[in-house]
């Protein structure tokens, strides 16, 4: 089992350094307590995913991908609120854990130089979740799905699902409800870099459905899909293979950014996946997507843009403190235009943010709202993300949630209230890190009324580190 590892603070250092800690303590479902009133529609169960570990036995990680994954539930009953956090239990984390010594790289931190000899990945499952065909999923993208009990969050084990994902699986796959199916992708490296391309059907089995060339063995963290189509926007990142092939440096620090290169615009057609569409723009990078719709031979894609790869840096530096960058990722609307084989883009808000959400209704339509998580003031730029909001994509008005000083919001979540429709007809859920009593909880918000915070606050009686993503099962 991993247990806490003790960490000293100077007094100076900002208050959600705090939050970058092995999680405290694991348990199955247990009372929440509730500040507030849960809204009587919102039944379900919120599950979030994030590297939970910091160290391993007693050596730091260096960045904030690093980390074993854990994974919170909470369930909204009508008897009330429960909780639970587990750490994620894959072969290798374990096989890790008994080793009392480390025993595999991960992105940002180097493989010992006793084990380099080993071509063997760990598994940290520590990014996403995954609800399918009533099963419960924890994805990591260098690695194929874990199953997780719905029931206390134990690890039941990794699955191929039958064989069908050839090495890898994004932690971001997409839903495409016109079709009934989710969709996803995983690369591989080697003479040339290939995403294979994958469906994932309502009550059916996952298949594949072909692999694309991709322009240079670039890192792919997620793609979006429409009615008709899978969209990449594959920037001009290089992953140097000799080096990697050799155990030399880390993942990280193996990638190079090349604006000469451009960003590549790849749309495949889900019906045609050996006649893809290719647009050269120019070089920018991305993490996440928001949503995309059609319209006629032009797509719409919401996103979150940065001019470089200095992201990284930042995202390293953001566990040891204040970072020496600003966060420079900016809600951008594209126009991509299959016919004219163009692309165009539109900055929508001129605050810094990211993990953009829509309302699970919109999702492939055309949508006027996003969600997203802010830094509130410049200054906050050098930490963690300070705030959620709601954005009108049309007019770029945003709408913050005051959620009380020293507080540190996750990625938000929207669920409909039942029966509604509206973009923002419905709660915004978020974990959020409480720096003044050191203890985390679930904040929901009227996501019409965000202005006025909080309706309620579940609080666990410990701190959970802060988690990338997660998703709401309504229930049944």
């Amino acid at each position: 089992m991993t247990t806490a590892t003790k960490q000293t603070m100077s007094s100076s250092a900002p208050g959600w350094l705090r939050a970058f800690r092995t999680l405290p303590r694991q348990h199955g479902f247990e009372p929440l307590r509730v500040e507030g009133q849960v809204p009587e529609g919102l039944r379900g169960s919120l599950y979030r995913v994030g590297p939970w570990t910091f160290d391993v036995h007693g050596r730091a990680y260096q960045h904030w991908f690093d980390g074993d994954g854990g994974m919170l539930g909470v369930r909204f009953g009508a008897d009330g609120v429960t909780g639970a956090s587990r750490l994620l239990d894959t072969p290798t984390m374990v096989a890790e854990r008994e080793a009392h010594s480390q025993q595999y790289g991960a992105y940002g931190t180097p493989t010992p130089l006793l084990h380099k000899i080993r071509n063997v990945r760990k598994n940290s499952a520590n990014t996403s979740v995954m609800a399918w065909n009533g099963k419960l999923y924890a994805l990591f993208e260098g690695s194929i799905p874990v199953e997780v009990s719905q029931d206390d969050l134990s690890t039941l084990g990794e699955t191929d699902f039958d064989g069908t994902v050839v090495e890898t699986f994004s932690a971001h796959p997409h839903r495409v409800p016109s079709r009934k199916a989710s969709y996803n992708f995983g690369i591989r490296y080697g003479r040339e870099t290939l995403a294979d391309l994958y469906a994932l059907p309502d009550g059916g089995k996952a298949q594949r459905l072909g692999t694309v060339k991709l322009p240079g063995a670039t890192m792919v963290h997620d793609f979006i899909a429409t009615d008709r189509y899978l969209v990449f926007f594959l920037s001009p990142l290089r992953l140097n293979l000799f080096r990697m092939l050799l155990r030399m440096g880390t993942y990280s620090e193996n990638l190079r950014w090349k604006p000469e290169a451009g960003t590549e615009v790849l749309v495949v057609p889900i019906d045609d996946v050996a006649h893809p569409v290719r647009i050269t723009t120019d070089a920018f990078y991305l993490w996440h997507f928001g949503n995309a719709y059609e319209q006629g031979d032009t797509l719409v894609v919401d996103y979150v843009r940065y001019p470089d790869f200095t992201t990284n840096q930042w995202l390293g530096e953001l566990v040891h403190g204040a970072t020496s960058l600003d966060a420079k990722g900016m809600l951008h609307r594209a126009v991509v235009d299959l016919k004219a084989r163009t692309f165009r883009t539109e900055q929508r808000l001129d605050v810094s943010c990211e993990f953009p959400r829509v309302a699970p209704g919109v999702v492939n339509r055309e949508n006027q709202t996003v969600y997203v998580g802010t830094h509130r003031s410049d200054e906050a730029r050098r930490g963690l993300f300070d705030g959620v909001a709601r954005v009108d994509m049309a007019t770029g008005r945003m709408t913050t949630a005051p959620l009380g000083d020293g507080t540190y919001p996750s990625e938000p979540v929207f669920v409909p209230r039942p029966g509604g429709s509206a973009e923002d007809d419905g709660w915004v859920l978020t974990q959020v890190f409480d720096a003044k009593t050191d203890t985390s909880h679930i904040a929901v918000l009227d996501a019409r009324h965000m202005e006025d915070g909080p309706v309620a606050r579940c609080h666990f009686d410990h701190a959970l580190p802060p988690t990338f993503h997660g998703g709401f099962a309504p229930a049944k």
